[in-house]
C-alpha cells in the first residue's frame, strides 16, 4: 500500500509566507505533471524526511492528497538551506505507473578488493549513481557491485553493473564507476642539514682544472706579439 501524504493547495506567496508556512512544521512545494498546470502546495516537513530517510529515498513512490484528489507522485528537487541544512522546498513530479521514467539510482560497493587487502592499493568510487530507465514499480533501491575479485589498476564500468529484470542502463557503459588505484609516491623533501651536508661535500670536491690558452712560441723571423 502507497505512502499517503496530506497536502493543500497553497493560496499565499512570497518570501514572508514561506517563512510563517515553515513556522508551523510544513514546507511549500510544487507539483509537476504532464498535460496539467503545475500546482503550489503546503506539505507536512515531517513527512517528507521521513520519505528521505526511507531505503528508497528520493526514489520513493508516495501518493499526495489534496481537494479530495491522490496521485501518484516522486521527489524531483529539493531546496535545502546551504547553512543550516533546514528543508526549504519541494519540487513533486506526477507519475504514470504505466510510463518509464529515469532515475538516478544508488550504487554500492561490497566486498574487499584484494588489490586493497594484500597489494596496497585503495578503492576510488568514482561513480557513486546510475541513471536507469523502467516502470515505476521496478526502480530498484539500489545497484551493486562486488568488488572483492579486483587486483590493482582493475575497475568496474557502469556497462558491467547487474541490472534488475525489465531496467535499462541510460548512464554511459563506458563511465568507470570504482577504480582500485595506486597511492601515489610522496616526493620527499631534503632536511636542512642535509642540504648543508650536500652544499659541504660539492664545495670539497676537486674544480675542474682551468683551461689556459697557450700562446704559440713565434717562429724564426716572426715578432712576438
Amino acid at each position: 500500500m502507497s505512502l499517503v501524504v496530506k497536502s493543500e493547495k497553497r493560496d499565499v506567496f512570497g518570501k514572508n509566507a514561506s517563512r510563517r508556512i515553515r513556522r508551523d512544521g510544513l514546507i511549500p512545494a510544487i507539483l509537476y505533471g504532464e498535460g496539467a498546470g503545475n500546482v503550489p502546495l503546503v506539505v507536512s516537513k515531517k513527512d517528507i524526511i521521513s520519505i528521505l530517510k526511507s531505503e528508497s529515498g528520493e526514489n520513493t513512490i508516495f501518493r499526495i492528497a489534496f481537494d479530495s484528489e491522490e496521485t501518484d507522485v516522486m521527489i524531483k528537487a529539493l531546496q535545502v538551506d546551504p547553512t543550516t541544512d533546514e528543508l526549504l522546498h519541494a519540487d513533486l513530479i506526477k507519475i504514470m505507473m504505466d510510463k518509464a521514467i529515469r532515475v538516478q539510482v544508488p550504487i554500492e560497493l561490497i566486498g574487499e578488493a584484494i588489490g586493497v587487502k594484500s597489494e596496497g592499493g585503495f578503492t576510488d568510487f568514482m561513480l557513486r549513481e546510475a541513471e536507469v530507465e523502467c516502470l515505476p514499480r521496478n526502480i530498484p533501491d539500489h545497484l551493486t557491485v562486488d568488488i572483492s575479485g579486483l587486483h590493482l589498476h582493475q575497475s568496474v564500468k557502469a556497462g558491467e553493473i547487474a541490472l534488475p529484470e525489465a531496467v535499462k542502463l541510460i548512464t554511459d557503459p563506458g563511465a568507470v564507476t570504482v577504480l582500485i588505484q595506486v597511492p601515489h609516491e610522496e616526493k620527499v623533501e631534503a632536511k636542512p642539514e642535509e642540504e648543508a651536508a650536500a652544499a659541504a661535500a660539492a664545495a670539497a670536491e676537486p674544480a675542474e682544472p682551468e683551461v689556459i690558452k697557450k700562446e704559440r712560441a713565434p717562429k724564426e723571423g716572426e715578432e712576438k706579439g
